[in-house]
């Protein structure tokens, strides 16, 4: 079979990226090893018609190429949990607390090393942080190293730590400070990740609805429950095989496979040094667990749904929608995680739970899990970088080596969805030019 162009990966770099050369004209195949579209956005549905999100979920202003396809989709954006009332819970070892934890002193030097953060990221170039002229030490730099550095005192670096491990980033002491300030930078520089940032808005008809419907869009142009194994590049021609023998033939190849799975793809036509630096990134092996209860009881309380767990398994919550919270297990507690029978886990988190929410935590509809970081197909959650990566990922990260082009949410910085989406569309963008 011969195309213009095939796309492996139906997530929503590769649906993005599809839908765009369709509309240009191409002649278009996606090739999704799953048997649904989506990739790391999906969803159920309670008897009651709530969504429950068991992927990706919110974004913020500054991701302007999700937003755009979410208007073009006919999709709406409502506030997500920022504004939501209420005070934030801290599962602490010594105790839990809700509302601020650290003296005033302290808090001081927090808003100091804000101001000294966002200072410092402005100062990098989003598109080209390897340009920067003291690169080579930001990115040999922790966070928690810089704050230090910085007189922070200890219950700062510890705010910060458990701020990271919430969002299932990896610890302040494992991720490079080149990274971070790259990653602030996307978002116009405002300081330390901020969910009012970040994370200040959702789909009303859900997240994983953005998907769904640029596959519908797409139809038959998907092929699901096609893992491919084989790649073959050549300005003459590519092809593509996939675990069954099956041989697409095309122009142009658009992977938006992420960076783990696609290890397991031979690739033939790649340059040694575009296949080193996508070799060389990383994934944080995260899970997400989804409860669900009748209401947000939680607000009745003075609580937020906001929680950070510094002993725990989980790393943090927060608010869906009504009555639907999310969680998120970090990388250093994933191994707990997986280590625990399936039947055992749910009570388990259960109380965890009940650590930050009161006994009412145990009246549960429904409890959901996704073990991203082991799924074949995705082998991670979000882009980790430790210190030295930065630099040894090098400055053909993200970039294209027509006819054999590169998307995904590990191909930005900007943003889960965002960087998924930007990619994608950058990817249609480049094919079609070229």
């Amino acid at each position: 079979m011969r195309h213009d162009v095939v796309v492996l990966g139906a997530g929503l770099a590769g649906l993005s990226a599809a839908r765009d050369l369709a509309a240009g004209g191409a002649d278009v195949v996606v090739l999704e090893a799953r048997n649904r579209p989506g990739g790391r956005v999906e969803q159920t549905t309670l008897t009651d018609g709530r969504l429950v999100q068991l992927g990706g979920e919110v974004v913020g202003p500054h991701q302007t190429a999700y937003y755009g396809l979410v208007e073009e989709l006919g999709l709406t954006l409502v506030p997500a949990f920022p504004d939501l009332p209420g005070e934030e819970t801290w599962v602490l070892a010594d105790g839990t607390t809700v509302g601020q934890w650290m003296s005033e002193a302290e808090r001081e030097a927090y808003a100091r090393l804000d101001r000294e953060f966002a200072e410092l990221a402005a100062s990098v170039d989003p598109d080209d942080p390897w340009s920067h002229p003291d690169a080579e030490r930001l990115d040999r730099l922790s966070v928690g190293d810089w704050l230090r550095e910085r007189g922070a005192p200890p219950n700062v670096v510890r705010s910060r730590d458990l701020s990271m491990l919430a969002l299932s980033a990896e610890s302040v002491e494992r991720t490079s400070l080149l990274s971070d300030l790259r990653k602030e930078a996307a978002a116009g520089a405002p300081g330390f990740y901020s969910y009012d940032v970040w994370e200040c808005e959702r789909v009303a008809e859900g997240s994983a609805t953005v998907a769904l419907r640029m596959a519908d869009e797409l139809g038959p142009r998907i092929h699901y429950a096609t893992p491919v194994t084989h790649v073959k590049v050549a300005g003459s021609g590519c092809a593509v095989t996939t675990w069954t023998g099956e041989r697409f033939e095309s122009d142009a190849v658009v992977s938006a496979i992420p960076v783990g799975p696609l290890r397991r793809v031979a690739i033939e036509g790649v340059s040694d040094g575009r296949r080193a630096s996508l070799d060389r990134q990383r994934h944080a092996l995260a899970a997400k667990v989804v409860f669900a209860y009748e209401s947000s009881f939680w607000e009745e309380q003075g609580q937020n749904g906001d929680a950070y767990w510094e002993t725990g398994v989980l790393g943090g919550t927060w608010v869906q929608r009504e009555g639907i919270m999310s969680a998120l297990v970090p990388p250093e507690r994933l191994a707990a995680f997986l280590a625990t029978s399936p039947a055992q886990i749910e009570g388990e988190m259960v109380e965890e739970m009940v650590q930050a929410f009161g006994e009412r935590s145990r009246d549960l509809l429904g409890i959901w899990f996704r073990r991203w970081g082991v799924d074949p197909w995705t082998e991670g959650y979000i882009t980790a970088w430790r210190p030295g990566d930065v630099m040894a990922v090098g400055p053909l990260h993200g970039k294209h080596e027509p006819p054999f082009y590169v998307c995904g949410s590990d191909q930005w910085v900007c943003g889960y969805m965002e960087g998924a989406v930007r990619t994608g569309r950058a990817a249609a963008a480049a094919a079609l030019g070229g």
